[in-house]
């Protein structure tokens, strides 16, 4: 997973034929080294044509998602396990490197009180499970901690360690997301100091989710601190110019953050590919 990547939502949210051909063919016109494919609705997936184009475009793939709320880990964990075995299996298929994200609930999680017991407790039983159908597909597992207007289980890095070394298994990861942990930690940098040794993937998005470098995130010392615990994954851009209303209605995107690919493109993912450069990550 290293490398510096992009996230279909740049180009559509549906991995259909032909938001798998427009994303990959865009991905390679920007000279991405791999592609975070948003699979929300993995029983959709092609697996055939997904796999030709990603290996003909010579194109590296890593997948992401978030569970649907009836089979949410919490309170449906043999769900959730049915749901993300299905993912995993289709992700071998394409040959992508990983499977991540908020695999243990979904977007809008909220009970109004802090994690119960019981609801980690499933969620535990459903990520150990699930990490052991992936080590036997060769695949590692992330999770991604995101902020508390989005779920009430894991906002935080060290919240992530600690359901990793819960979980007790070695193809799990820790996948930070700068503009989650611009509203949750303590410092920017801290999230990656806490997850130091399982950080495997970052997702580099500006504070309003907009064009990196427009905002006020600080870069330099996301990229700082990626360079002082000695950071080998995968960093892959994410800005939300293209959702569908039951998605930007789940992420709370309310209007325009960037007037469309050319800015985003054009301006953030250079800023972000210099600021890599300069600390020595790619």
């Amino acid at each position: 997973m290293q490398g510096f990547g992009v996230h279909t939502s740049m180009w559509t949210m549906s991995w259909d034929a032909a938001g798998c051909e427009r994303a990959v063919a865009k991905a390679q016109s920007y000279g991405m080294d791999f592609l975070e494919i948003a699979l929300l609705d993995p029983l959709s997936v092609d697996v055939k044509h997904s796999r030709q184009v990603l290996e003909a475009a010579g194109m590296r793939a890593v997948c992401s998602l978030g569970l649907p709320q009836p089979i949410w880990a919490s309170h449906n964990p043999d769900g959730a396990v049915e749901f993300l075995t299905t993912a995993l299996d289709k992700c071998a298929a394409i040959g992508a490197e990983a499977l991540s994200g908020v695999v243990y609930g979904g977007i809008g999680e909220r009970t109004g009180q802090p994690p119960t017991p019981a609801e980690l407790d499933n969620v535990t039983d459903a990520l150990v499970r699930t990490a052991k159908h992936a080590k036997s597909l060769g695949l590692p597992l992330g999770i991604e901690p995101v902020n508390r207007y989005e779920t009430h289980l894991l906002n935080t890095g060290w919240q992530a360690v600690e359901m990793i070394e819960r979980i007790g298994l070695d193809n799990m990861f820790v996948h930070l997301d700068t503009y989650h942990m611009n509203i949750e930690e303590k410092g920017i940098a801290q999230g990656i100091v806490d997850a130091r040794e399982h950080l495997r993937y970052i997702h580099l998005s500006e504070s309003d989710r907009g064009t990196p470098g427009a905002g006020t995130i600080a870069w330099d010392e996301v990229f700082g601190a990626l360079r002082a615990v000695g950071f080998k994954g995968g960093l892959a851009m994410e800005s939300f110019v293209n959702m569908p209303p039951e998605i930007a209605s789940g992420l709370s995107v309310w209007r325009p953050v960037a007037s469309g690919e050319a800015e985003v493109m054009g301006n953030g993912l250079p800023f972000l590919r210099n600021k890599a450069r300069q600390y020595g990550l790619i």
